[in-house]
C-alpha cells in the first residue's frame, strides 16, 4: 500500500492549523500564515459549525464548507476583517459556561502586531509574563475582553496581521502597560 500524497490544499490547511495550534499554546507569541484569513476559516471551520463573517467574500469561502451563517449571539467563530463593529460582536458572542466552557466562540480579526498599544500577557504557556504590541483594535476591546473571559468561560482571539497571527486564549490574563 502506498502512503497517501496530500495535496496542497491538505499541505495549507494544516500549515494554518499548525500556526493557529502553536499561536493558541503560546499566547503573545507570531506565527506565520502565508494565507490570510480564509485560510484560518478553511482549517477551523466544517458543516458542523456556526459562523459570523463580516465579508461577503469570506462568506462564500464559510458556505463552501457547508457550515450555517449565524449573528453573532450563536456563532461558534467569528471571522472579521475589518476592527468596525468589533466590540458588538465580542459582547455579543457565546462565552461558554462553568459547566460547558467549550461552547465559548473564537474570535478572530484584523490588528497590526509589533506596534501600538503596551500589553503584559500571563497565563498558561507563557513562561513568567511576555509583553506585546498591538494596534488597529477599537477603544475599550481589551477592557471588554477582560470582563468577558472569566476563565473557564470566555472568548478565545486570533489577531490576524496580513499573513502573521498572534492568539491570546481566554486563559490569558492581558493587561494596559
Amino acid at each position: 500500500m502506498a502512503d497517501p500524497v496530500p495535496t496542497q490544499d491538505d499541505l495549507r490547511d494544516n500549515a494554518a492549523f499548525e500556526a493557529l495550534m502553536w499561536a493558541m499554546a503560546r499566547p503573545g507569541s507570531l506565527h506565520d500564515l502565508p494565507g490570510g484569513i480564509a485560510d484560518l476559516v478553511l482549517a477551523l471551520v466544517d458543516r458542523e459549525c456556526r459562523v459570523l463573517v463580516d465579508d461577503p467574500s469570506l462568506a462564500q469561502v464559510v458556505a463552501a464548507t457547508g457550515a450555517a451563517l449565524v449573528a453573532a449571539e450563536g456563532a461558534d467563530h467569528a471571522f472579521l476583517t475589518r476592527a468596525e463593529g468589533a466590540l458588538a460582536v465580542l459582547a455579543a458572542l457565546p462565552a461558554g459556561s462553568p459547566l460547558y466552557p467549550d461552547q465559548g466562540a473564537t474570535l478572530v480579526l484584523p490588528a497590526t502586531l509589533g506596534q501600538g498599544q503596551r500589553l503584559r500577557l500571563t497565563g498558561p504557556g507563557i513562561e513568567g509574563a511576555t509583553e506585546v504590541h498591538i494596534s488597529g483594535l477599537p477603544d475599550g476591546f481589551i477592557d471588554l475582553r477582560a470582563a468577558r473571559c472569566r476563565y473557564p468561560e470566555g472568548v478565545d482571539m486570533v489577531f490576524v496581521d496580513v499573513s502573521r497571527i498572534m492568539a491570546l486564549p481566554r486563559s490569558t490574563t492581558v493587561e494596559g502597560i
